[in-house]
């Protein structure tokens, strides 16, 4: 279950954003800028796609950057 592949609707959710902002994280000047870049796959340039296992390691990156500070 943990590599269960979920739209960026699925993560949306999850990360009790909307879809946009999610789709936000995923732009490449986004992804440049982040000490850690959200885990996003293209299956093809309409397609993008994240790995809950990869999504949940990300928020616990940003959530041990944050205790850090």
């Amino acid at each position: 279950m943990d590599d269960q592949i979920l739209t960026m609707a699925q993560a949306a959710e999850i990360l009790q954003m909307t879809e946009r902002q999610v789709y936000e994280l995923t732009r490449r000047r986004s992804q440049e800028r982040m000490d850690y870049p959200f885990p996003v796959f293209a299956i093809h340039s309409k397609a993008l796609r994240v790995r809950r296992s990869d999504l949940m390691a990300w928020i616990s990156q940003l959530a041990q950057q944050g205790r850090a500070q």
